[in-house]
């Protein structure tokens, strides 16, 4: 394939950076961008690329389409550096067998694989082997093109009478965020554009703890797009490093409504904080603040609860050493999943405590909202 030539400049559509009334949003600026020789045979690679040198960011063109270099023997630092990495690589063939994901969608795709937060509690830690660099996939065109072989064979959306009006849904968040990352792709604009072209019953779903969203605004979504703001009470912010905060979330998702998307509200990772029923209390009514008044608000809520297994708990503690968050196995109920793999949950009654309290919370304060599922 002939490689077009890469330009010194391109126009970065993500506006760089996002302007929300809580203040300027700081968006993630890598110290490497690596880009491998079979991610420029694709022009989503050469875009991301570009978009990388015009925001003055150190781009590596490699030899050889291996990432290698980037562990070391010491896992801190070896995280750090990954941490601070966007690799521009091609999907492996594998990626392009979907797998289902419930409860969420019918199926899961991915853009991109790592994420540039630091979240004390992530759930990527244990499912992704190696350093946590953030990779960028460069055959998005294949990516998005294998979708509709998929068209109504999901499980969950495609079957349950009480989400068909979604269609058949494709969540694109499973092992990135998006939006964290859409300044240096764009891949998530590509990707609602796909969708709001789609002559078919079909929604994108991704979600965010992100607040960048003035170049989605006026995308023509065809409200086939359903972008979700992952939120805790502001209590637990010193769990989520490099994130938006709250208030920034909120506004965005308002924002994001205001624009014709569905949206959602996805609390999670719940915990039973000190004052937690406040806390959370406190939370529902901002998110209500931030939709008051938005004309045909399609809004779901989406409520997970804080989980973690053997492998996930020493990745975690080796990369956030002296962390406080809570992982006792000793306060936690054992159980197994679907594949034989241990988990850690709240006990019982306390998971039955605050589901009760946190849905009462939303169908006083939020009606609107309707709860997809409690996990």
């Amino acid at each position: 394939m002939e490689l077009l030539e890469i330009p010194d400049r391109v126009e970065v559509t993500a506006r760089e950076p996002s302007l929300l009334r809580s203040g300027r949003e700081r968006l993630w600026r890598p110290r490497r961008v690596l880009v491998t020789p079979a991610a420029l045979d694709h022009a989503h690679g050469r875009a991301m690329a570009a978009r990388a040198a015009a925001l003055g960011l150190p781009v590596e063109y490699l030899k050889a389409n291996r990432l290698t270099g980037l562990g070391g023997d010491d896992p801190r630092r070896a995280y750090i550096q990954a941490k601070n990495t966007l690799a521009i690589v091609v999907a492996p063939p594998t990626k392009l067998k979907l797998q289902p994901i419930p409860p969420s969608a019918d199926w899961r795709f991915d853009l991109a694989e790592g994420c540039p937060a630091h979240c004390q509690y992530c759930y990527l830690a244990g499912s992704l082997s190696g350093p946590p660099v953030t990779r960028a996939y460069a055959n998005l065109g294949d990516i998005l093109g294998n979708l509709a072989a998929y068209l109504g064979r999901g499980a969950v959306t495609s079957r349950q009478e009480a989400r068909a009006a979604e269609g058949t849904t494709f969540e694109a968040s499973c092992y990135t965020d998006p939006l964290g990352i859409e300044h240096l792709t764009g891949s998530l604009s590509a990707a609602i554009r796909h969708f709001g072209a789609w002559d078919a019953p079909v929604q994108l779903r991704a979600t965010t703890k992100f607040a960048a969203v003035s170049g989605l605004l006026d995308l023509p979504h065809n409200r086939k797009t359903r972008l979700r703001f992952s939120v805790n009470p502001e209590s637990a912010a010193r769990f989520e490093g490099g994130t938006a905060s709250l208030r920034q979330r909120l506004e965005a998702m308002g924002a994001m409504a205001r624009a014709g998307y569905p949206v959602g509200l996805t609390i999670a990772p719940i915990m039973p904080l000190p004052d937690w029923r406040e806390a959370y209390g406190a939370l529902i009514r901002g998110a209500a603040q931030a939709l008051a008044g938005v004309p045909d608000l399609d809004l779901t809520a989406e409520l997970i609860t804080h989980r973690f297994t053997p492998t996930s708990k020493e990745v975690l503690e080796g990369w956030y050493p002296g962390s406080d968050l809570p992982m006792s196995e000793a306060e936690r109920t054992r159980k197994l999943t679907k594949f034989g793999s241990v988990k850690y949950v709240f006990p019982r009654e306390q998971m039955q405590e605050m589901r009760e309290a946190i849905t009462g919370m939303l169908a006083r304060d939020l009606p609107a909202a309707r709860i997809l599922y409690w996990t």
